[in-house]
């Protein structure tokens, strides 16, 4: 029987977290830019850049669920959900930026582009990953953390005084 001490353990902390979570997304991303390049030689880009995006968003989900923040499990459907919506935000981010980009500049170079683009993924990123331990994945770890004993302090309070002028000067 796994303990509640046991149970915290395994939950990561927030830089660790951030580690696994860089790798995660990385590698899912990568895959995913070799996996659109490869469906959109046989159908249109835009739908093999759509279906690749729910793919990957549900790899990547799963990951997250399992190792980047230690939830002991699958992701359940509510997680998959706001983990979608955090990754639609991410995408319009960097549509903005990419949008932006060509409104100050008439013709931006390649380089140009790759840095705005990746700059604005990686804002998004740190955004997104603060989501997911925040709000997506937080309730795993108060699970985890309720079945803790709880710590009490005692704390012993010395009475006010109640003479004006102690008062007074105390303050």
């Amino acid at each position: 029987m796994e303990t509640a001490q046991s149970r915290q353990q395994a939950v990561p902390g927030a830089v660790t977290a951030f580690a696994r979570f860089v790798l995660c997304g990385g590698g899912v991303g990568v895959a995913s830019s070799l996996a659109v390049a490869v469906l959109a030689s046989r159908i249109p880009w835009v739908l093999a850049n759509a279906l690749i995006t729910v793919v990957s968003t549900v790899l990547a989900t799963e990951l997250h669920a399992r190792f980047t923040f230690g939830a002991s499990g699958r992701a359940t459907w509510r997680q998959h959900v706001q983990s979608a919506g955090s990754a639609a935000a991410a995408y319009a981010v960097t549509c903005v930026a990419m949008l932006a980009l060509h409104q100050l500049v008439a013709a931006p170079g390649a380089l140009l582009e790759q840095v705005v683009y990746l700059s604005a993924s990686a804002l998004a990123g740190v955004a997104r990953f603060a989501v997911l331990h925040l709000v997506v994945f937080a309730r795993n770890r108060s699970r985890a953390g309720a079945t803790a004993r709880p710590v009490h302090a005692n704390l012993a309070h010395a009475p006010a005084p109640a003479d004006p002028e102690v008062l007074c000067r105390a303050a």
